[in-house]
């Protein structure tokens, strides 16, 4: 059990500095002035819709709820909302990239709004968090028995050929690394603000 709820929580740490620093970076323009490289908002993007859309949320969807939803009806309102958010992320995350898009040719005019997206993206993405941390791991601890979770562990662990796993942890490790040396500091080592 404690395996698969640790990944899913340190998957979404992963996620939650992700999106911390948009918002940071964003303060930062909003706030001071400051000039950002936009090419660390790009690779942050990137990693969300790599990372949260292709690997994280489908793992959510085929193995934890598809399990979870066979042992109880408790949460099942809970689940359907999850999983229309999941089903929507690809969206909401193109919808960002055209904000960014449009910030990155047209200058500062179209800030506000790549800003104000960034804002309701974060936000949506905690809230979508929170009810799966605080209503669905809670039940799936209290009604999934060993056999589940050895099925989702197994599952969890096998999604991927150990190759392609493995390329793909390095490529999460070099984007995640991209990220921290573009992006300035307290978020990573990346140039001084100005």
């Amino acid at each position: 059990m404690t395996s698969v709820i640790n990944v899913i929580r340190d998957e979404h740490r992963s996620i939650a500095a992700i999106l911390h620093g948009m918002q940071y970076l964003c303060n930062e323009i909003r706030e001071h002035g400051r000039k950002i490289d936009l090419r660390v908002f790009w690779s942050m993007l990137y990693y969300l819709d790599t990372f949260s859309e292709r690997m994280h949320h489908p793992k959510e969807d085929r193995f934890l709820f598809s399990v979870l939803k066979k042992r109880t009806r408790e949460a099942a309102e809970i689940i359907a909302d999850l999983e229309r958010e999941h089903a929507s992320g690809e969206s909401a995350l193109k919808g960002l990239e055209q904000a960014l898009a449009r910030f990155q040719e047209g200058g500062m005019k179209e800030f506000p709004a790549f800003a104000e997206g960034v804002e309701r993206f974060a936000k949506g993405y905690w809230e979508h968090m929170r009810k799966e941390e605080e209503s669905v791991l809670p039940l799936a601890e209290k009604v999934l028995v060993e056999a589940d979770w050895a099925s989702i562990n197994l599952e969890f662990a096998s999604n991927r050929d150990p190759l392609a796993s493995e390329r793909e942890n390095q490529n999460f490790q070099k984007l995640f690394s991209k990220i921290v040396s573009l992006a300035p500091s307290p978020i990573g080592v990346g140039p001084e603000l100005s």
